[in-house]
């Protein structure tokens, strides 16, 4: 009964250790904890500004001549010479090419000859006529006086007829000769190609070779491209969110990496009616002025087309902004108390590393960096140390509103 009795007071004496020693280290983290709940985050702000924000939305494309065609000849032929080269400047009608000619203007020759004996015939065809004719008209006097049988009128009537067919066979041979010597003219002519164009400027470009001198084309094959360049288009994909933010006679602002320090002004000409379904995007043409040829087709370019613009508004840094419990607001500094406080906004414009506060009306600085650690009321250290950490609170003390914080119903 002793040892039972000795065990049992020396657990006791155990528990009661133990349990001191729980409580001590409870009370030790309990007051951690509050040290820990009461250290300031460091953080870095930036002020609210009043300042003109845009919404610019910038897109991508390739540039492509105003107007481009390719010359070829109509008919086939060795090219034997050609007149211009790459890059040459070209005027309206100016000689390309010349081809081959002799055997076409051999044709040229036999089907004149043709023509001509043809003529030949018509005018062999033409004594005949004029003899039948008389003829005709005097029997047909004298049958009238009636001297003259009816055979006889008759007879000198169908001569007279037949007369007259051979003339308009033979005219009708006369025009089909003349009709195929303008087709081998016509042929001649193809083998001197120029380049034609209805309107644009009267000075283009050769974009393009394919063939050199010495070269047997067939009809059509291209010999060179024409450009015109004074004034290039711009081909851009619209996303369907900017679609109807696009307006045709819109100011466009072009930029390419080919002069990454100069900008180039266009305006929207034509909008296509629909997206496609594989992208949801549409196409449209931007017609840019290009007066100095700085601009080259090909080229790689962005397109910045400004949709809105506000005045006077209040913005302030992108990253400023955080989320809390699914609420888009920002972490607004009190200078005095060195505490951040969460107000919800609602922001309009974002440009760049910018955004527009449409509501509430802030003013003051907000906090841009070490917002993830804050919570509502969090004391904080400004980087120029005007935010101190606050003196240690009791655990039923309540912290005293100072100035210098801005809340959404003062500010309204």
């Amino acid at each position: 009964m002793k040892k039972l009795l000795l065990i049992v007071i020396v657990l006791g004496i155990v528990a009661l250790t133990g349990w001191g020693i729980h409580r001590r280290l409870a009370a030790s983290g309990d007051s951690q904890g509050q040290q820990r709940r009461i250290v300031a985050v460091p953080v870095e702000v930036a002020p609210v500004q009043k300042t003109s924000i845009a919404d610019v939305g910038t897109f991508t494309g390739s540039l492509l001549p105003k107007s481009q065609f390719l010359v070829a000849p109509k008919i086939g032929g060795r090219l034997k010479q050609l007149m211009v080269n790459l890059g040459d400047p070209v005027k309206r009608d100016q000689l390309i090419a010349l081809l081959d000619d002799e055997e076409y203007i051999q044709q040229v020759e036999e089907a004149k000859a043709e023509w001509e004996v043809a003529e030949a015939n018509v005018e062999a065809c033409a004594s005949p006529l004029e003899v039948a004719r008389r003829e005709y008209d005097r029997v047909k006097a004298l049958r009238e006086k009636k001297i003259a049988s009816e055979s006889e009128l008759d007879a000198s009537e169908a001569d007279f007829k037949a007369s007259q067919a051979k003339h308009k066979v033979a005219l009708a041979q006369m025009a089909q000769r003349a009709a195929a010597l303008k087709a081998t003219e016509i042929r001649l002519s193809y083998a001197t190609v120029r380049a034609s164009w209805e309107k644009g400027d009267e000075t283009r470009v050769v974009g393009e070779r394919f063939v050199d001198e010495g070269a047997l084309l067939k009809a059509n094959e291209q010999i060179v491209s024409i450009l015109e360049t004074d004034s290039l288009t711009g081909v851009i994909h619209v996303i369907e969110r900017d679609y109807p933010k696009v307006k045709v006679g819109q100011q466009v602002i072009v930029t390419t990496d080919a002069y990454p320090e100069r900008s180039f002004t266009g305006r929207i000409a034509r909008i296509a009616p629909l997206l496609k379904e594989s992208s949801r995007q549409g196409q449209m043409e931007v017609d840019i002025p290009n007066p100095d040829g700085l601009l080259k087709p090909g080229m790689f370019i962005r397109a910045g087309i400004e949709f809105a613009r506000h005045d006077d508004a209040t913005v302030l840094p992108l990253k400023a902004l955080a989320k809390r419990n699914g609420t888009q607001g920002v972490f607004l500094v009190d200078v005095k108390a060195a505490k951040a406080h969460f107000f919800p906004v609602t922001v309009g414009i974002i440009s760049g590393e910018l955004a527009e506060m449409l509501k509430p009306a802030l003013s003051g600085e907000v906090v841009t960096l070490g917002q993830h650690l804050l919570e509502d009321g969090s004391p904080i250290t400004l980087p120029s140390g005007g935010g101190n950490v606050p003196e240690k609170e009791g655990p039923n003390r309540t912290p005293e509103n100072h100035a210098g914080t801005t809340h959404p119903g003062d500010a309204q």
